[in-house]
């Protein structure tokens, strides 16, 4: 029997039945082939999960029974991916990516070498097709967790919201940036041992961040980070850099 996942937003916090949407009823019963009687597992994107049995299949409105509920203990950190537009649809694979290895945030950014211009409804069609991509990701890997995907924001006016981090990281290419795990290690050091809570990872676009950037962020409080000899694309640098992180954070 296949593991069948929905995303929904019960209005209830305990439903009987979880009523979904056309478009998550569309892929469920057309896409996925269920049928009444089929075990379902629903998720709000929150943690918390329904095992349900669908009991009115359709292809606009499916009905599910709840059998049982459960929350989701959340990870013991909290990463942020604040990522300079690619361009293409590459920024759609770091997002599907980004949601499979737990990150809980994303901040997409407008830097000096970004090479996507986005204003208006094109933009905040972007954010809601990013989100999509999230909620295919999360039900393909079993994540019960969405990250939040704030609008597009200018690099210049992020760098200056960036407070309440433990720990803010900038992937960098250049001379001098230290790695992960002194970082980490220095973290540790300074605070008896604890391991940082909220961490932001800040990778740049095609052609990395200018200089006047890197002085900005390094300004800020960033601090400059190697991810190896070797020069990665944007999409490889963000998941490489997450996956790392979460790794050494023990995700």
């Amino acid at each position: 029997m296949p593991d069948f996942r929905v995303y929904c937003q019960p209005t209830d916090r305990e439903p009987t039945e979880i009523r979904l949407n056309a478009e998550e009823s569309h892929h469920l019963v057309t896409v996925n082939r269920c049928s009444r009687g089929d075990p379902v597992i629903a998720f709000d994107g929150h943690g918390r999960e329904w095992i349900t049995e669908c009991i009115e299949p359709s292809k606009n409105a499916t009905v599910l029974h709840v059998r049982e509920s459960r929350q989701a203990k959340p990870l013991p950190h909290e990463i942020t991916l604040a990522q300079a537009m690619p361009k293409g649809a590459t920024m759609d694979d770091i997002v599907r990516q980004a949601t499979e290895v737990g990150t809980a945030h994303i901040v997409p950014l407008l830097s000096e070498r970004t090479q996507v211009h986005l204003e208006g409804d094109r933009a905040e069609k972007k954010v809601e097709k990013w989100r999509t991509a999230a909620i295919e990701a999360a039900k393909q890997c079993g994540n019960p967790w969405l990250p939040a995907i704030d609008p597009i924001q200018n690099f210049a006016a992020f760098i200056s919201s960036t407070h309440g981090y433990d720990l803010k990281l900038i992937a960098s290419l250049h001379a001098g940036a230290t790695t992960l795990k002194t970082a980490l290690k220095h973290y540790h050091e300074k605070h008896g041992g604890a391991a940082p809570k909220k961490v932001l990872w800040l990778v740049g676009p095609e052609g990395d961040f200018s200089p006047t950037e890197m002085t900005a962020a390094i300004t800020a409080g960033f601090q400059p980070i190697t991810l190896g000899s070797l020069v990665l694309r944007s999409d490889t640098a963000a998941i490489y850099a997450l996956s790392i992180l979460s790794h050494e954070l023990g995700g």
